[in-house]
């Protein structure tokens, strides 16, 4: 049995109890695979991240991703969780405005922002790129989105390392009165090598622009709260498209009210074309995890 530092975050959350929780386990050079694996099931959050020591000299810190069932090359909420989280450490200097994040999908830059008393964090994500469209796993898809008025982009399978079905619904109420059939989502994402399903549609309720939802249960999360990869794929959906919303190709996203958890994206498509996804984070626990 090991001893690490641990932290316990809310990422994309403008209070602590909103956005996505996120186990954070520093130090885990004496964990492998099987033992992080293990904790990521034991925690039972969303994703769990491990700090390991870079093995590129670009990259100021490593880390690993977990859900409760794999571990994943990127994820959205556990990169910018984990950009907070080595500035909050004291691992790296308090005052760079840029840091580079080595994971499984390769280096990250990352945006360090201050405004006022807080510190706000946004990630470059991997390019996106459309796999596979409905008429590829047709019976499933219409079983899995059965009874929801669609919206005119045509739906589509895209990874940007994970991999998400996005469903365009046909207005924001359609999205939040959504109930969905997980047996059914399980079944399209599970054959179809996706980690999940994700919903959104255009708002014109001035808060903010999109409105997602996420569903996750062939990997044992029935809904993720706040999904960093998903809203990526969406932002990448919408530039190949030509509808980004916003101002500049900036957007807010909303996602995890239906849960209790409302979370609050910004999102970016740059003069490049990549994306960059981020916002707030909240310290929730901080302690020591014998494993």
């Amino acid at each position: 049995m090991t001893q690490h530092r641990y932290l316990q975050l809310d990422v994309l959350a403008q209070r602590a109890g909103a956005g996505n929780p996120l186990g954070v386990v520093f130090d885990a050079e004496g964990l492998d695979s099987a033992a992080m694996q293990a904790y990521a099931a034991w925690a039972n959050l969303s994703e769990t991240i491990f700090f390991l020591p870079p093995t590129s000299a670009d990259a100021d810190y490593r880390i690993r991703i977990f859900t409760p069932r794999q571990e994943l090359p990127f994820a959205g909420h556990p990169s910018v969780g984990a950009a907070w989280a080595v500035i909050d450490a004291g691992l790296v200097d308090a005052n760079k405005q840029g840091l580079v994040q080595e994971c499984k999908a390769g280096l990250l830059p990352v945006r360090v922002e201050k405004r006022g008393s807080e510190r706000l964090i946004h990630v470059r994500t991997p390019r996106a790129t459309r796999l596979a469209g409905g008429e590829d796993f047709p019976d499933l898809l219409r079983a899995a989105t059965a009874g929801l008025p669609g919206g005119t982009l045509v739906p589509a399978l895209w990874n940007n390392g994970p991999s998400w079905w996005l469903v365009q619904l046909a207005d924001e109420a359609t999205v939040r009165t959504m109930i969905p059939d997980l047996a059914a989502i399980a079944a399209l994402t599970g054959t179809s090598e996706a980690v999940g399903l994700a919903v959104f549609a255009r708002t014109d309720a001035g808060e903010h622009d999109v409105v997602v939802r996420a569903y996750c249960p062939a990997d044992g999360i029935p809904e993720d709260p706040v999904t960093g990869s998903a809203n990526a794929c969406v932002a990448a959906m919408l530039q190949a498209s030509d509808a980004l919303p916003g101002n500049a190709g900036r957007y807010l996203a909303s996602q995890g009210r239906e849960m209790g958890r409302d979370g609050s994206i910004e999102v970016e498509v740059d003069a490049q074309g990549e994306v960059w996804i981020g916002g707030r984070v909240q310290a929730v626990i901080r302690g020591r995890v014998d494993w």
